[in-house]
C-alpha cells in the first residue's frame, strides 16, 4: 500500500475506533466504509476493514451485518489479489459485494496522488 494511503488507511481506522468510543456509531461506520474504499486494492488492509466491520457489528449485536460480513472475509483478500474488488464499494453488507460506487472526491484525489508518486495510473471513477 502507497505510504500517502497508509496514512490515510489508519486514520479512518482511528477515526473510527474513537467515534464508537464516544458512541458516535453513525460517524464510526462512516470511517470504516472510507478505510474500505481505501484497502480494496490490498489484501491485509481490505482483509484487516472486513475484520474491524465483523467486530463492530458484533459490539452492536448487528446481525444481518454480521452475516453480511462472513462472505466479504472470505472475499477480500482473493479479490484484491486477482484486482476483483469493485472500486469505490463502501463494504458494507447494504451493499452488493461486487457493486461499484463512486469514490469520494476527498479519496479520488489521495488515489491520484499515490499513483503519481508511484508512477502508475491513477484509479478511475466507478460509473
Amino acid at each position: 500500500m502507497e505510504p500517502k494511503l497508509r496514512i490515510r488507511f489508519e486514520k479512518e481506522l482511528r477515526q473510527a475506533s474513537e467515534a464508537e468510543a464516544r458512541g458516535h456509531f453513525q460517524l464510526a461506520w462512516h470511517s470504516l466504509e472510507r478505510a474500505h474504499i481505501l484497502s480494496q486494492a490490498h489484501a491485509r488492509p481490505h482483509l484487516q476493514v472486513h475484520g474491524a466491520m465483523f467486530c463492530f457489528a458484533w459490539r452492536r449485536g448487528n446481525l444481518s451485518e454480521l452475516a453480511g460480513q462472513l462472505p466479504r472475509l472470505l472475499l477480500a483478500a482473493p479479490g484484491s489479489w486477482l484486482g476483483r474488488a469493485p472500486l469505490g464499494n463502501t463494504g458494507g453488507a447494504n451493499v452488493g459485494i461486487f457493486t461499484p460506487m463512486p469514490i469520494p472526491d476527498d479519496l479520488q484525489a489521495i488515489f491520484q496522488e499515490a499513483a503519481r508518486q508511484e508512477g502508475q495510473e491513477p484509479h478511475r471513477q466507478a460509473p
